[in-house]
């Protein structure tokens, strides 16, 4: 499966794509002059639009082409020419895959506060190119990579693995490759989108159209990694496999800089994550105060009109009520024309924003040990297909890289048959526009990957029974890996779906920057907790007569125990998640100018 950091990140994405809601054309463009909601300028010139969009799609293209091909086939790598073991290898991916995770949040808030997305890219795009040359380098350049291991020496685990320098030159390559992700992936979609003029129909039109071109596109470029670039890696050369991706980065740096004069640059406008502090600062400064009574709030809270970039208002809750003390007004704190003098006084709609994070907190914990299943997908089912049967005829062989197309096949066939055909018959028995709430989709995710491990867990031993009893007859199919690797997908389309459209409602619009990045905290999480409980069983199941599940030789492990160690988190983590999702209150709103939305699960009255 490919590696978690890319593939898992790639699709949330393109699920993001499909769950985005744009305004509807409206006023605000005067001739030339493209106004930009929020901006805090105002650009005397027309929008990039399609002009523009060559140069980012191209760019967008070849860095997924780039990174996907580098990176989708790398348990193989690390364990084949760097002589690791499949537990040192799983480290190192969910180590660096969780760091990977993170990374968007940190490139997010730079952009937004100080660099600006054209920068911010710029600059990542140059840090992916380097560490792709630095990871290129390792298979290139013999010095960097372990001695050359005999068949003899792989069969007995005599191979001498990477030293301390080799290590560290793989690790800086990957260290940079966050760097660049960290950059790129926070700021495309909104660099895309900046292009168009949102407030004039012919830009609604062209945003739409932009992310149909980014799936399409994403979709090709998942296709030719996980097979053609996986199979020049496996079976021709790690050089000229990790070579064309990294020349692939270099082209779509060369491309994205070639569009600056025509792209549309919209200046930083500052970080929500600048107001969220500034809540907590103004509610422990204010923590002596006393909150009015019931009826009698009116003229105590600040609570100036909009600002043009928040499209919707918030009414203040009594959930959280300490937070309530950030806007109060006291002596002094508001200027003639009642604008606050200082930090210390937040508006009501900064402080419901805090706790719209604050209640989601609960059901994105729960996304953590759910997205384990996930994780583990992308390392020792690699180490599986790798000893089984991956023929397909008598000459093909299957890259063990490639059995990851099948969840995407999956998820590409289920959405439609789910959007068009499940969610209208479910319609017509529950009233609600989704079929079903959002809250029970990410629930019937979280049970299927419960499913899904178990069923890994069968068809491991079913491998290892069979390795076992017939040493001399050719091990079993790679496509007994299906079921589980089809399960998984179903997950993805339940879960991940679930929690990003879940996310954008729960959040208000200027938000949902926070809104993706917490499907990546989740991510990074799972690779963590996944290092945590790999390390752990790799350390207490072994013993003096029987070596521990996850060594070296998985034929002599007990792989199948992980997996149903993991269906017995996952249960443990469905009771948690159904308990918090029964208790969760949904965001209210304050209703202006148009009726509320349909798909509202329950309803906005405030709690």
């Amino acid at each position: 499966m490919v590696i978690k950091s890319i593939k898992e990140e790639s699709r949330s994405f393109v699920l993001y794509c499909c769950t985005n809601n744009f305004r509807k054309p409206g006023q605000g463009k005067k001739g030339n002059i493209l106004s930009v909601p929020g901006s805090a300028c105002t650009n005397q010139k027309k929008p990039g639009g399609w002009k523009a969009m060559p140069y980012i799609l191209g760019n967008e293209t070849f860095e997924r082409l780039a990174t996907v091909g580098l990176l989708s086939n790398f348990m193989v790598y690390l364990m084949r020419e760097f002589h690791m073991d499949q537990v040192s290898a799983s480290n190192v991916l969910n180590i660096w895959s969780g760091i990977t995770n993170f990374a968007p949040l940190v490139g997010a808030f730079i952009s937004d506060a100080y660099a600006g997305r054209f920068r911010t890219i710029a600059v990542a795009s140059f840090a992916s190119f380097l560490g792709m040359i630095i990871v290129t380098l390792t298979a290139w350049i013999p010095n960097l990579q372990p001695p050359e291991c005999k068949p003899e020496q792989q069969l007995h685990g005599h191979c001498i693995g990477p030293n301390k320098a080799q290590l560290g030159v793989l690790l800086t390559g990957l260290g940079l490759l966050s760097v660049g992700t960290g950059g790129i992936r926070p700021c495309s979609i909104p660099f895309g989108i900046d292009q168009f003029d949102p407030t004039t129909e012919e830009g609604v039109k062209g945003i739409s159209s932009f992310f149909n071109w980014y799936y399409t596109t994403f979709t090709v470029v998942m296709l030719l990694a996980l097979t053609l670039v996986v199979y020049i890696q496996d079976s021709v050369s790690w050089v000229l496999g990790l070579g064309i991706p990294t020349l692939l980065m270099g082209s779509s740096i060369v491309l994205f800089l070639m569009g600056t004069r025509i792209y549309v640059h919209v200046k930083p406008q500052g970080s929500v994550f600048s107001s969220i502090a500034r809540v907590f600062v103004a509610a422990y400064k204010k923590r002596q105060l006393k909150l009015p009574e019931e009826g009698q709030e009116i003229g105590v809270f600040y609570d100036p009109p909009l600002k043009e970039n928040v499209l919707s208002k918030l009414p203040l809750t009594n959930q959280f009520r300490f937070l309530n003390k950030a806007s109060i007004i006291m002596e002094n704190e508001l200027q003639p024309d009642d604008s606050p003098k200082n930090g210390r006084l937040c508006s009501i709609q900064d402080v419901e924003e805090l706790k719209c994070l604050i209640r989601i907190i609960p059901i994105w914990a729960s996304g953590i040990i759910s997205f384990t299943p996930f994780v583990q997908q992308g390392t020792f089912t690699l180490s599986q297909a790798l000893k089984m049967d991956r023929h397909l005829g008598p000459k093909f062989k299957i890259p063990a890289g490639s059995i990851g197309i099948i969840p995407m096949i999956t998820i590409g066939i289920f959405l439609p048959i789910y959007d068009r055909i499940i969610v209208p018959a479910l319609r017509k028995f529950t009233k609600r526009e989704g079929g079903i709430t959002l809250l029970q989709r990410i629930g019937i995710g979280i049970f299927l990957s419960i499913i899904a491990m178990i069923v890994a867990g069968v068809m491991e031993k079913k491998r290892r029974t069979s390795d076992i009893l017939n040493p001399g007859v050719a091990p079993i199919s790679v496509f007994w890996l299906a079921p589980q690797l089809i399960l998984i997908g179903f997950c993805e389309a339940f879960n991940i779906l679930g929690q990003i459209e879940f996310f954008n409602k729960q959040f208000p619009e200027h938000m949902r920057s926070i809104a993706n990045s917490l499907l990546f905290c989740s991510l990074a999480g799972a690779s963590y907790l996944s290092s945590i409980v790999v390390n752990i069983v790799h350390h207490v199941t072994g013993g003096h007569r029987h070596p521990d599940w996850l060594t070296s030789d998985i034929n002599a492990g007990r792989l199948d125990y992980l997996y149903y160690l993991l269906a017995g988190m996952g249960t443990f983590n469905f009771l948690y998640f159904l308990y918090v999702a029964r208790h969760y209150r949904y965001k209210g709103n304050v209703q202006i100018a148009e009726k509320a939305d349909p798909d509202v699960e329950l309803s906005s009255i405030k709690p």
